[in-house]
């Protein structure tokens, strides 16, 4: 059987069992175990426990459990509600600053959870229902939370990049550095566009009450006296302090990424039982079954991802499609182009772990022959992937948002978030024009490489 007979029929037969609606690790694992029972030699299956333990024992990936330990703690407590109502009350004089202060508590949030369905459910249980109360549409209020979660896998500690870093063998320090500054970007165009939407809304509603009368809630403001605001304080600093120790400790030379997120994830547990009371046996329950359960779900997908890549590498798959990609001889930004949009086209049907593990082996080589620095393509992979956490059908985060606010209909829901994709879709176009946006950071702290875009 030729080689690209091989490659089409492992193609086909990939999408048969995603489609068959089999869990993603399963159906990976049976694609990869098929096909060492068909072309690979006899004993290859009796190594498959072995296979995925190596590739599974690195000391980066060490750090995801832990890391979503301390998601799970923050997230399951009202540390995000509280981080919310405090920005809220710092930012209730600032025109459109409600939504802006879903965007910050979003973006707070994520960096301290790193999960995106976390911050969507914490930030969103208690933004929403204030949003709409001041008179903002649902599709707004939906959109800005499902956008603000997205976060959670740019801004470090960052699973999906800790995932890049091993698949793609650059430095997850140098990485998650990368990632702050078109965290912040994001931000500020999410912010932005709050304030822009805003000031529509109340025109809108503005000019009903000239013409009928009608009073909304958007033409009244709430006026909270200085002691309202620091009482808000002494709740939310704590973890904020945690975010910046965490970040100090990682950038600072002082731990490694996993014991980091080990520290990360006592001082949060600290924290929780400190504030909230949160330590008996039966209130911590939830919180490891929960990481256990969702670190098990990821592990299991990862392993048998890098089971899947390892036999396209055997049977020199991934190597000819680099190859053939290569023999193109596409201009540089032309590759780029398009491997984006063989992402964005993925994202319609998988999450962002097995759109890494099963993608970067194949389009890598390609882009580092093109010259192009792989911690910066890392961040714009990273960022394209987020639109699929917002755009159907996947689209994760609209799902969330849906069981948070199941009055809203999901298309207002689809449409609230369409705006903010085409943001995104603007902060990878200007850090492809910039791209110091993404290695300037990491450049200035840990020293310049080659190979910049």
């Amino acid at each position: 059987m030729s080689l690209l007979t091989l490659g089409l029929l492992f193609g086909a037969v990939t999408l048969l069992f995603m489609f068959s609606g089999a869990p993603i690790a399963f159906a990976l694992g049976s694609v990869a175990a098929l096909f060492m029972a068909l072309f690979m030699p006899a004993s290859a299956l009796d190594t498959v426990t072995q296979n995925v333990y190596e590739e599974m024992a690195s000391i980066t990936l060490l750090s995801i459990p832990l890391f979503i330990l301390k998601g799970a703690a923050i997230g399951r407590s009202r540390a995000g509600q509280d981080l919310y109502s405090a920005l809220h009350v710092w930012m209730g004089r600032v025109p459109g600053g409600l939504g802006i202060a879903n965007v910050l508590a979003c973006a707070i949030f994520a960096a301290m959870a790193g999960s995106s369905p976390a911050t969507c459910s914490a930030i969103g249980s208690a933004g929403i229902p204030e949003m709409r109360r001041r008179g903002y549409s649902p599709g707004f209020a939906a959109g800005i939370i499902a956008a603000g979660g997205t976060l959670g896998i740019l801004l470090p500690p960052s699973v999906t990049m800790i995932l890049y870093a091993v698949a793609a063998e650059q430095s997850l320090g140098r990485l998650f550095l990368a990632g702050i500054f078109p965290g912040l970007l994001l931000v500020l165009l999410f912010a932005g566009y709050a304030a822009v939407h805003y000031r529509s809304e109340h025109r809108a509603a503005l000019a009903a009450y000239h013409a009928d009368g009608t009073e909304s809630p958007l033409l009244s403001r709430e006026q909270f006296s200085t002691r309202q605001k620091f009482e808000m304080l002494p709740r939310v600093l704590p973890f904020v302090l945690l975010l910046i120790g965490v970040m100090v400790a990682l950038y600072g030379g002082y731990a490694t990424p996993s014991e980091t997120a080990g520290l990360g994830a006592l001082l949060a547990l600290g924290l929780l039982a400190g504030i909230y009371g949160i330590w008996r046996p039966r209130d911590l329950a939830p919180i490891l079954g929960a990481t256990l359960k969702e670190s098990t779900m990821l592990m299991m997908i990862i392993g048998m991802s890098l089971l899947f890549s390892y036999v396209m590498s055997y049977l020199h798959l991934s190597q000819a499609a680099a190859e053939w990609v290569v023999g193109l001889a596409l201009s540089k930004w032309v590759l780029l182009a398009a491997v984006l949009l063989m992402v964005i086209v993925l994202g319609f049907f998988l999450p962002p772990v097995s759109i890494i593990l099963m993608t970067t082996p194949i389009v890598l080589p390609p882009l580092k022959a093109a010259g192009f620095d792989l911690i910066w393509f890392g961040v714009l992979m990273t960022i394209v992937m987020e639109t699929g956490l917002i755009h159907p059908p996947v689209g994760l985060n609209l799902f969330v948002i849906k069981n948070i606010a199941p009055d809203i209909p999901l298309k207002s829901i689809i449409w609230g978030v369409l705006p903010f994709v085409l943001l995104m879709l603007l902060a990878v176009l200007l850090i492809c024009i910039f791209p110091g946006i993404a290695t300037a950071f990491p450049d200035a702290v840990m020293g310049r490489l080659g190979g910049q875009p």
